[in-house]
């Protein structure tokens, strides 16, 4: 018996040890830049500073080790009440650092990369863009977090999400021409973007072709000529559609075919993360209900 208790303390001892070892092993991630960055262990304690990545380290069941946030990210609702660090453009790097990261997520174009670096603090800069780019961050996310299997599960669940969102969209909402505005200028979503792809995988023509980039500027008059079935864009700025110069000629405010999503839908819609299976299902319903004769919002 005293034999069998010191074998079960030596398996436990040796499973502990290796343990240690794999949560303290090194990791070595790649991020946008080219540049490798060396974690001396899967980090316990991360800044966030762009909510798609805080959404990806919260889907992978690791908002625990979230220490601070952007001002932007708001979901799940836990990283609401966490320190407030800034924006893209006004991240306050003394507030970032007293938070003691052991690393920083960021967007390529965060203009303070250079000066954490400079002081010493881990920099992961990841910007996903297109509906690649969300594979490849997210995969990078769960490396240098530890949690490789649990990366290929998000993957695969947003996957079958999309599958169910494409299931909704009914034959006579296949094939229409699309219109998504990011913004009122008007900026739009075009093919090549993460939101193109969604329009595309969902069977509906997006007005905005690939080359003109992934969120380009247009001239209003490119989208009355384009003369969209289907208009999508926020709430907020669907009011003053049809007094827009020569819009009331276009097919989708003629028939009332308009989108105006919420500032809710809006934070899903807009962010290239794990929330993109629930994105394809809000854009799905919005042609579920706009194909109906008369219909939509």
């Amino acid at each position: 018996m005293i034999f069998l208790r010191r074998c079960a303390r030596a398996v436990l001892a040796a499973l502990l040890f290796l343990w240690a070892l794999l949560t303290h092993a090194a990791i070595t991630v790649v991020d946008d830049r080219g540049v490798a960055v060396s974690l001396p262990a899967s980090p316990q304690r991360i800044v966030s500073l762009l909510p798609s990545l805080t959404e990806t380290v919260c889907e992978l069941g690791a908002c625990a080790r979230i220490v601070g946030t952007d001002r932007y990210s708001n979901f799940p609702a836990s990283v609401r009440a966490l320190p407030k660090t800034g924006g893209l453009d006004d991240a306050n790097v003394e507030m970032i650092v007293a938070l003691k990261p052991d690393v920083v997520l960021l967007a390529m174009s965060a203009r303070v990369t250079d000066r954490l670096e400079a002081m010493g603090i881990r920099v992961l800069a990841l910007e996903p863009k297109t509906y690649e780019d969300v594979r490849r961050v997210a995969g990078k996310v769960a490396q240098a977090l530890g949690l490789k299997t649990e990366g290929e599960a998000l993957w695969r669940r947003m996957e079958r999400q999309m599958q169910e969102a494409a299931a909704l969209v009914p034959a006579s909402a296949k094939g229409m021409s699309v219109y998504y505005e990011v913004d009122s200028a008007p900026y739009a979503a075009g093919e090549s973007s993460f939101i193109g792809y969604n329009l595309h995988a969902l069977g509906v023509n997006n007005i905005v072709p690939s080359k003109l980039g992934p969120f380009p500027k247009l001239n209003p008059e490119y989208v009355v000529r384009a003369d969209p079935q289907v208009i999508m864009l926020s709430a907020r700025n669907a009011p003053g559609l049809s007094s827009r110069p020569g819009w009331d000629r276009i097919r989708a405010i003629r028939d009332k075919r308009i989108c105006a999503f919420t500032p809710e839908q809006g934070d899903v819609l807009s962010r290239p993360g794990p929330r993109m299976g629930e994105a394809a299902r809000i854009l799905a319903l919005c042609l579920r209900d706009v194909a109906v004769p008369g219909g939509g919002r």
